[in-house]
């Protein structure tokens, strides 16, 4: 693109925050760019891990932008039927270039409209809830359908991050940033999918995560009979 990019995350409380950090490092390298990390207010938000994180804007004052990203978490639970996290997203939405999610972040895309019609990724133990905003399950790292991108579970944030930049600069941009950020990955073990990792670590992560994943449901389709109400 010709001009500087601008690019508008979700925060919300409980956010993992390596969906956010990883492609926030990412498009920092890119020249020029500017990036808002937006929240209802400018206090400090926490994710859930260690770190707490402190938004550069409200959704009041955030300006337009060119890519809007949501990133994922426990914490998307709670923001499915927030009407102002909802409503922010649908307004940047409206004027951005590429419409994009990390993890869990593109149930609040679908929460949104945003998805219905098209193909969308997400956390492996979330992808049931795709289908009730309307959207294909892709089980890809990194999904393109049109202008909508949408990254699998946290560490694809940051192929996704790289993806977004080849689509929108060029390629040696994006290989320019995964050199300078040495990603160049080459895990210690082959569990990072249920496809992949030994049985007995899937069931005891099914088994764990059991009551989250009824929550998210819930919120899920709550969400979607909110979204066919305002539709009909």
């Amino acid at each position: 693109m010709a001009e500087p990019l601008s690019i508008a995350f979700v925060l919300f409380p409980h956010v993992t925050q390596l969906d956010l950090t990883g492609p926030v490092q990412v498009f920092s390298s890119v020249p020029g760019a500017t990036l808002h990390l937006a929240w209802k207010t400018i206090a400090p938000v926490p994710t859930d891990s260690v770190l707490t994180l402190l938004p550069t804007t409200t959704f009041a004052d955030c300006p337009q932008s060119d890519i809007i990203c949501i990133p994922g978490g426990f914490g998307v639970d709670a923001i499915l039927n927030d009407d102002e996290v909802i409503g922010f997203i649908r307004r940047q939405a409206a004027g951005a270039s590429y419409i994009t999610s990390v993890c869990t972040g593109s149930l609040a895309l679908g929460a949104a409209g945003l998805l219905d019609g098209y193909r969308a990724a997400t956390h492996w133990s979330a992808r049931e809830c795709l289908a009730l905003f309307g959207a294909t399950v892709s089980t890809e790292r990194v999904c393109i359908d049109r202008n909508r991108i949408t990254g699998g579970g946290v560490t694809a944030g940051i192929d996704f991050a790289l993806t977004v930049v080849s689509q929108l600069l060029d390629r040696p941009t994006a290989e320019a940033i995964q050199l300078r950020l040495e990603y160049n990955p080459a895990p210690p073990f082959s569990a990072g999918s249920p496809d992949t990792a030994p049985p007995e670590v899937l069931s005891r992560m099914l088994e764990r995560i059991a009551p989250f994943r009824t929550r998210r449901v819930e919120a899920a389709e709550r969400a979607a009979s909110r979204l066919a109400r305002t539709a009909g």
